[in-house]
């Protein structure tokens, strides 16, 4: 197949608690529309439960062949982006993602709210060992990865992310935070990782 005939994808999906209204989806999105690729872009408001989160991603990617997919994470997205990238071959960005969201998250088992709505939601313990089922130990091909981490997370370890992706391309973030407030000045990295340039 030329490359020409490949139509590219870009899938984002958000982490836990969040939606496609956080301020990096609702960024990149505008980024692809001012670029005239919205056709492009895929954001999904993710279930709660990890099973039907991974199901929803594995059919918005069916028909589209994994070398033109790049599948954005942030941090739970991240855990999900990186299981989809060693099933299929596509690109990972990971976005400050969890490592161990199995036990990052049980305490958070009962009902929840979503950031961007207030909405509750259910989070049941069988999600624990969904979650479970999508661990990867090792990844490989760690060149189909790229790693944006901050060292002012004050969710998640970075140490644990920066350990997870060896050799994968890494921007360790100074300072910052869970959210990457700065996103702005990384997105254009990010785009071009996923084969979109300006």
């Amino acid at each position: 197949m030329h490359c020409a005939e490949i139509e590219p994808m870009i899938l984002y999906l958000h982490g836990f608690r969040s939606s496609p209204q956080s301020a990096k989806s609702q960024l990149l999105a505008q980024r692809m529309q001012a670029l005239e690729r919205s056709a492009e872009w895929q954001c999904p408001h993710l279930p709660a439960s990890p099973r039907a989160a991974i199901d929803m991603a594995q059919k918005l990617m069916s028909g589209v062949v994994a070398e033109a997919i790049t599948v954005i994470g942030s941090s739970l997205g991240g855990y999900y982006a990186t299981w989809l990238a060693e099933q299929t071959g596509c690109r990972a960005v990971l976005l400050n993602p969890a490592v161990k969201p199995p036990r990052d998250l049980e305490k958070y088992v009962g009902i929840s709210t979503e950031y961007h709505s207030g909405a509750p939601f259910a989070f049941k313990h069988e999600y624990i060992a969904e979650l479970r089922a999508l661990a990867v130990e090792q990844i490989t091909r760690p060149e189909r990865y790229f790693l944006i981490a901050a060292t002012g997370d004050e969710v998640l370890d970075w140490r644990e992310m920066a350990a997870h992706y060896p050799q994968a391309r890494q921007r360790i973030i100074d300072g910052s935070d869970h959210g990457i407030s700065e996103f702005s000045e990384y997105a254009d990295e990010v785009l071009a990782f996923c084969g979109v340039r300006p």
